[in-house]
């Protein structure tokens, strides 16, 4: 069985080679979902490691659904990543219904190509996941990520089977919540490969009375955009 560890920073990197992991994906602020690492974080991963590695191309948290100038800075992403040796793409485009926006996808497929292309997880958000399965078998997706459209994967075996016995050219990779206490479902299930975080949470030392992270901007639900009005209002107050 393949083992993916998802990572979100150099050291996570580090330690999944040194365990014996089979491949990475790597990524950036995964209290939001993960988004796309640095240009710097990605090189310093490629060099350090013999695995491979598989970035993940999301330009923000939030939903699935991206401006053009989102999806242009996706396809640049993508490019950094060849450039720099990187062995795999996981990424995709949603339409506001939440539909596989089919166009975009494929386009992201032909432009990662030569390097493996994953769909990450949108497709927990997709209506219709076995119709949704043939679409990416048909753009020539090689796997897709997903927990079975639920929180773990362990509560979405049932469609995660079904999506695994409808696969003909994709594979099916198991992500959410998958641990050495739970992994053994799975691998009796038939799955070849399956994706974690095996996060631990390590407690740091700060100046509480200063904190940095901002509740407000890791509410799902809610997107923190600069808004115009109040840029020209903060400038004409400073300017006047």
């Amino acid at each position: 069985m393949t083992i993916e560890i998802c990572c979100g920073n150099l050291e996570s990197a580090i330690n999944a080679e040194a365990a014996g992991a089979d491949r990475i994906e790597l990524c950036a602020e995964l209290a939001v979902g993960g988004i796309t690492p640095s240009y710097g974080l990605i090189a310093e991963v490629v060099k350090q490691l013999s695995i491979p590695v598989f970035v993940l191309i999301r330009p923000r948290s939030g939903d699935f659904t991206y401006s053009d100038a989102e999806f242009e800075a996706m396809k640049k992403d993508i490019q950094i990543c060849q450039k720099l040796g990187c062995s795999g793409i996981v990424s995709g485009i949603l339409l506001e219904n939440s539909e596989i926006d089919i166009p975009r996808t494929e386009e992201l497929i032909r432009a990662s190509k030569p390097l493996a292309f994953t769909f990450h997880r949108a497709f927990d958000w997709v209506p219709d996941p076995l119709q949704s399965l043939l679409q990416l078998e048909k753009m020539g997706a090689n796997r897709v990520l997903t927990s079975g459209q639920q929180p773990k994967a362990s509560q979405g075996l049932n469609l995660l089977k079904e999506l695994k016995n409808s696969a003909e050219k994709i594979t099916i990779l198991p992500g959410a919540g998958i641990t050495a206490e739970n992994a053994g479902l799975f691998k009796n299930a038939g799955f070849n490969e399956i994706h974690s975080t095996a996060t631990q949470i390590q407690s740091q030392i700060f100046n509480k009375n200063v904190p940095m992270n901002s509740l407000k901007h890791l509410a799902e639900e809610q997107r923190a955009v600069s808004n115009l009005q109040q840029i020209k209002a903060l400038i004409a107050s400073c300017k006047t």
